[in-house]
């Protein structure tokens, strides 16, 4: 039995530190948090001290049972789990779980997980920080009384199943002020004028604008033949030495932001490569508002950059955080060895260390000198000045390795110009004024929502991903796809002194992988901000991150700021509990021409709809699910009385009944006991026998078997994962490896025989007779699958030595509860 117990919160961690720890010490995980509020109650003492009752989960007993036993036989425990506020909290609940004592009990923290951190962790212990701790509990009490709070209020004004919390709702608010924005932006058309000129002496080709755009097509008329006989010079030069600087090295925002734009990571995704680079000991710790790097960090930076780019590039810097509550003793994110700028290891995790050593290493970089000119072009016929920008770069510096990316999506007009003298004569090519109109503000991506919410100071970097997840999964929020809409625009052109006009069209509105609020959402953020001033103002939640700063720093006692909060909060929730209105998101859209009663767009129990006639009307209303393109806020009147021509008889097809209609899935053909999904764009109420049968057809194409597999056909279709084959009622997905379109026998055969030898693999045990397997799944998981029922196995349990027994009872240990349904009788 080793002497020394260290406990970390992760079996990857547990596993990179066993390497620079000898015999003495056995390291254990406790898999995240051993105790939490219980999740079936609030789970604070209300009435007294606002004291969280924390229990431990039934999925952690066995983990804490044995982590008990294995503290009982140490000479000493050292709680190892990360340097955070959550990390302080593991370790307390460690203490207060494991009965461990103060004498036998070293808490220790370290930024990355090398064996120098490691060893110098050891040799400088300290004791558990409280007021870490108490921040800690001082966020998840808040956030569960907002969540326990105001949840059931959403249940009783709007629909059940909805949720609210007091980052999320926040956040939800921005996605939704800025669609708002959209919606109401009034376009304005301009005429903006372009030109393309060539230097008589090297033939070189120029492009400049006019500054200011034309308000009316007949003002770039004039201004267009005002110029079919003018002689362009050059009016001025001016060349102005620059330099750009660096961007500082990461911090967990920065890092979630840039992996966006660069690797098109979301959030979520980042942060779970990120835990896994620091597990492995490849970075440093990767949640931290901190964009210091160490003196060890720095040389090491100059030791490198000095190897591979030469001494003129190396230019030592400092870097000051910004962000409120920042613990300036943290490091930014880098890499922990920055001679390895590149690893070879799983393509996600290489790629972001890659974008983080980059960056780490360009951040100590000399300047990058640039040239640039500024040019004006003038003419005989008027006193418009065309102008152009142009930057060379003298010098490329920290350019070499780096550069940084960003949200705007507007293209500059900076280019490359030749060397030119004032006074010298341009030729003309062309000059294009082209109708522009001006643009809306831009939807959120998760990166932009990421920077909005740390300029606003709400959240703090461990909250960014779970929060965005969060409002995804609730379904206030889609990545959507949204279609935009055709637009037409002029074109006038002016060459070889004659205009040619031309009508052209452009998409617009149209985005992919932006933040956009589903109807649900909007209708719970309009609740809130109209009932909950105050916990969905920008203000407040920032304050009370500072709050919680001010708790971490030791100044400010938690209890009290719970009181002070709570008081004031729960009365508001009371008073809108009982006299607020239900909301609805109801809109008036129309009279129905052939009842005479209202048309409404609202939202429903199953979701959002649009209702003939009132509830209070002797005869029931008549309801129509929104299509998936439709919205509460946009849908007409004349696409609400399409809804309610489905569904539709269209009429039969080779003996069977071809009906087109709207199902929870979207519109949809059916045909006998068959349903094909209709096109995203088309539009059912349009659909007829003819298109339904050309549907019909190729969906019949498209399932008529391509080969065979052992005497059985083979199918091949699209899903939601990407093309597949199906056999014996086995999905198997076709990678890029493989020509879809064309799969010969020999592709079919292979990519049969890969699948079920990789299910071979999977397979750990399997008892015929009980119809039960347990099986490899991803991530380490392990599963027990009987029929249609698949239970995870925990991961203290060793799914390789399980016996049937042990499977059994699992299973029904884990077997739901049948609930007894009503019966109504009809007789009298």
């Amino acid at each position: 039995m080793a002497k020394n117990l260290v406990i970390v919160e992760s079996p990857a961690k547990a596993k990179t530190l066993e390497k620079f720890l000898g015999k003495d010490f056995q390291v254990e995980s406790s898999f995240g948090h051993i105790a939490d509020l219980p999740s079936k109650e609030i789970g604070v003492d209300l009435e007294g001290d606002f004291t969280p009752k924390y229990k431990v989960s039934s999925d952690k007993k066995a983990v804490v049972a044995k982590l008990k036993d294995l503290a009982k036989k140490s000479e000493w425990v050292w709680l190892a789990s990360d340097e955070d506020r959550e990390g302080e909290a593991i370790a307390w609940h460690l203490f207060e779980q494991l009965n461990l004592k103060e004498e036998k009990t070293k808490r220790i923290v370290f930024h990355e997980i090398t064996k120098n951190a490691i060893l110098k962790a050891i040799d400088n212990p300290r004791t558990i920080d409280y007021n870490l701790v108490n921040a800690q509990q001082a966020r998840r009490v808040l956030d569960r009384l907002v969540g326990y709070e105001l949840s059931p209020v959403l249940w009783k004004k709007i629909k059940g199943g909805l949720s609210a919390g007091r980052v999320q709702s926040v956040a939800v608010r921005l996605i939704v002020e800025r669609e708002r924005e959209i919606e109401n932006f009034k376009s304005e058309a301009s005429f903006k004028v372009t030109a393309e000129f060539k230097q008589i002496s090297s033939g070189s080709k120029i492009k400049a604008s006019l500054p200011q755009n034309f308000k009316t097509e007949k003002e770039a008329k004039i201004f267009l033949n005002s110029c079919a006989e003018a002689i362009f010079h050059v009016d001025a030069v001016s060349k102005t030495p620059t330099k750009k600087t660096p961007a500082a090295p990461f911090t967990t925002s920065t890092l979630q932001q840039e992996a966006a734009r660069k690797l098109s990571f979301s959030v979520s995704k980042t942060m779970m490569v990120a835990q896994r680079l620091y597990e492995a000991g490849h970075i440093t710790y990767m949640r931290t508002d901190s964009v210091n790097l160490s003196k060890e960090a720095k040389a090491a930076c100059q030791d490198e950059i000095e190897r591979s780019f030469g001494l003129n590039y190396t230019q030592p810097r400092d870097y000051k955080t910004k962000a409120k509550g920042a613990q300036e003793a943290h490091e930014a994110i880098r890499p922990t060895d920055m001679a390895i700028s590149n690893l070879m290891i799983d393509r996600d995790q290489s790629r972001l260390y890659e974008l983080i050593w980059k960056r780490t290493i360009a951040s100590q970089m000399s300047d990058a000198k640039l040239e640039r000119t500024n040019l004006k072009i003038k003419n005989n016929k008027n006193e418009k000045l065309f102008t152009a920008v142009g930057e060379v770069i003298i010098f490329d510096g920290f350019l070499r390795v780096y550069i940084e990316g960003t949200d705007n999506e507007e293209v500059g007009d900076e280019t490359l110009l030749p060397a030119l003298k004032v006074g010298e004569e341009l030729k003309n090519n062309y000059i294009i004024a082209t109708e522009r109109y001006s643009r809306p503000p831009y939807r959120y991506t998760e990166a932009s929502l990421v920077k909005q919410l740390e300029e606003l100071g709400i959240g703090r970097p461990s909250t960014y991903a779970p929060t965005i997840s969060t409002i995804q999964n609730r379904d206030y929020v889609v990545k959507g796809s949204v279609d935009g809409t055709e637009r037409n625009y002029k074109q006038l052109t002016l060459k070889k002194g004659a205009i040619k006009e031309v009508e052209l069209t452009e998409k617009v509105g149209s985005d992919k992988g932006k933040l956009v609020p589903t109807d649900i959402g909007k209708i719970v953020n309009d609740f809130l901000v109209e009932n909950f001033e105050r916990i969905l103002d920008y203000g407040f939640t920032a304050k009370v991150e500072e709050d919680f700063d001010e708790i971490a720093e030791g100044k400010e006692d938690w209890t009290k700021m719970m009181k002070n909060f709570y008081a004031d909060f729960h009365k508001n929730v009371e008073d809108v509990a009982e006299n607020a209105e239900r909301a609805k998101g109801e809109r008036l859209l129309g009279v129905d021409p052939e009842s005479g009663k209202n048309i409404y767009s609202r939202l429903g129990r199953f979701g959002a709809m649009v209702q003939i006639g009132e509830a209070t009307d002797e005869e029931k209303p008549k309801f129509a699910s929104l299509l998936a393109s439709q919205t509460l806020d946009t849908i007409t009147f004349e696409e609400a009385l399409d809804l309610f021509k489905l569904p539709k008889d269209l009429g039969t097809y080779k003996g069977e009944e071809v009906v087109v209609a709207v199902g929870r899935f979207g519109p949809f053909i059916r045909f006998g006991k068959k349903f094909i999904s209709l096109p995203k764009d088309e539009n059912p109420a349009a659909v007829d026998i003819a298109r339904a049968k050309e549907l019909i057809e190729e969906r019949e194409r498209a399932d008529a078997p391509i080969a065979e597999y052992k005497g059985l056909p083979v199918q091949k279709g699209v899903g939601r994962f990407g093309p597949f084959i199906k056999w014996n009622n086995m999905f198997i997905n076709v990678n890029k490896k493989y020509d879809f379109d064309n799969l010969s026998a020999d592709d079919v055969n292979q990519l049969i025989e890969d699948k079920l030898k990789k299910d071979k693999e999977k397979l750990i045990h399997h008892w015929k007779e009980e119809d039960i397997r347990v099986e490899k799944a991803r991530w380490g998981r392990h599963h027990i699958i009987q029929g249609k029922t698949k239970i995870e196995i925990p991961k203290t349990i060793d799914a390789e030595s399980l016996t049937l027994q042990e499977v059994m009872d699992i299973l029904e240990k884990n077997k739901k509860p049948k609930t007894a349904r009503k019966r109504t009788s009809t007789k009298k």
